[in-house]
């Protein structure tokens, strides 16, 4: 497995989030009875630090997807920069286990995947599942950054990661400077209906060479 973690002599700096707007209407979805559920915060997500020279290297790259076209908007629109949960904004795939796939062009040092489903509602999207790979057809040194199917109904292993409630801040998931070409996301419907539905990927790293320059 390959990994360039960052030096601890290199300089941690904040990166730029912009998050969405917090769009919460109509009747609140029942989230009663889901199990495995992450409690609140309850305060706003600490800054994430990352080496200078990190940025969203994921923006406006290649999205394919397991089916061929989505039944709302267009894969090219999980990164184009919009996460308003707006519907406009939302991607729809068809119901039962779905993912996307982003080709970011070049092997990255990843330090963060941030991600947004629906969130104008309560909602929790089940079998959520991430993977980055070296190839596009995740065969080689694949890693799991995120996994809370604990049941394993997507046959890639049953994972401990908690299901959480769609929030504007999004999911953020530290990848800790993995490195990667291929970045993937499943889920398997909500709690609200069978449909998935994606507003946008942000991918957080930099070239490998920009880590080798930083560090001489």
């Amino acid at each position: 497995m390959k990994k360039y973690l960052a030096s601890l002599s290199e300089a941690l700096v904040p990166l730029p989030i912009t998050l969405a707007k917090a769009q919460f209407v109509g009747t609140p979805t029942s989230i009663a009875g889901i199990t495995n559920l992450e409690n609140p915060r309850g305060q706003k997500r600490p800054p994430f630090l990352a080496p200078v020279g990190v940025t969203h290297v994921a923006l406006h790259q290649t999205v394919t997807a397991s089916i061929e076209e989505p039944i709302m908007g267009e894969f090219s629109m999980i990164v184009d920069g919009d996460k308003e949960a707006m519907d406009g904004s939302r991607v729809e795939l068809d119901p039962f286990p779905q993912s996307v796939t982003i080709d970011l062009e070049a092997e990255y040092e990843i330090y963060a995947i941030l991600f947004w489903h629906y969130h104008k509602q309560s909602r929790v999207y089940f079998d959520v599942i991430v993977q980055i790979a070296d190839d596009a057809e995740f065969t080689e040194d694949v890693r799991k950054i995120f996994n809370n199917d604990d049941d394993n109904c997507l046959g890639l292993g049953a994972g401990a990661d908690l299901r959480y409630v769609e929030l504007n801040e999004g999911k953020l998931l530290d990848v800790r400077g993995q490195t990667a070409r291929y970045v993937r996301l499943f889920s398997q419907g909500n709690n609200s209906d069978d449909q998935n539905h994606y507003l946008e990927v942000e991918v957080y790293g930099r070239a490998v060479s920009q880590k080798k320059a930083a560090t001489l």
